[in-house]
């Protein structure tokens, strides 16, 4: 499989990562109309295709480790396990995020979910494997903290006429944010001992979906919502491109 090698190589994969964990919250905001719930299924298959797609290039062709399908043939059932585990904890924090961005917004929940994911990781990062400057690292984490106080604040003050909903938001981002940032051990356990698989194995087993049960319960106090409302939904070709969900028999909108 292929590895980065570098330090520069690596810092450019964190970055296009970071763009693309970054950007794909904003693609929801463009199908107005379309469940959120139904919104995560694209995700889910979107992040199995891309899993498989790694999977059979990057991972299987590189001098270091097994190949991609030599892996998932070699790995056990503990660490399967604990990849999977992982995944259902970092696929329930985002379900929670989008269903907080239904709710309050792109502009509040994304920071603060994501905001205090990235101090919990660090912290549990830092606790795990104390290296770096702890005063550069803690600095920036209580600037991050601050941003996410000064967020939800002036989200509190900008809806006061709709204080229940908006409380709802925030406490779901927080809730998110805090799953987010403790998927890590888990994923950290499942590549660690003899029989673990490698980092492309574990994308496959990471990305299995649990959404239904925010199918049958919404968070956003919506109707529940069922699988075949998925497949009955369908592009309304535009200059906008966005997405109308067809529920219930009602055309989609012109």
């Amino acid at each position: 499989m292929f590895q980065p090698e570098t330090c520069v190589v690596a810092l450019s994969f964190m970055v296009v990562t970071m763009l693309c964990w970054g950007s794909w919250a904003n693609t929801i905001k463009l199908s107005p109309g379309y469940r959120f719930q139904l919104f995560y299924w694209d995700y889910v298959l979107g992040l199995i295709a891309g899993a498989l797609l790694w999977g059979f290039t990057l991972g299987s062709f590189g001098a270091s480790g097994r190949s991609f399908l030599a892996d998932l043939a070699h790995a056990d059932a503990p660490h399967i396990l604990f990849a999977v585990l992982g995944g259902v904890v970092f696929n329930v924090a985002n379900l929670l995020l989008v269903a907080a961005i239904e709710i309050a917004g792109l502009a509040v929940a994304f920071p603060i979910g994501i905001g205090l994911a990235l101090v919990v990781g660090a912290i549990s990062s830092y606790i795990l494997s104390p290296n770096g400057n702890p005063i550069l690292l803690f600095s920036g984490i209580a600037l991050v903290a601050a941003a996410i106080v000064f967020d939800a604040i002036a989200y509190r003050l900008r809806e006061k006429e709709r204080r229940a909903l908006s409380t709802r938001g925030v406490v779901i981002s927080l809730i998110a944010g805090l799953l987010m940032g403790t998927f890590y051990p888990f994923v950290s356990r499942a590549m660690t001992g003899e029989n673990a698989p490698g980092p492309y194995a574990i994308t496959l087993f990471f990305a299995l979906p649990f959404n239904y049960l925010l199918m049958r319960r919404p968070l956003d106090a919506s109707a529940p919502t069922l699988m075949s409302a998925y497949w009955s939904a369908r592009a309304a070709r535009g200059m906008s491109g966005e997405f109308w969900a067809v529920q219930s028999g009602a055309p989609a909108p012109c």
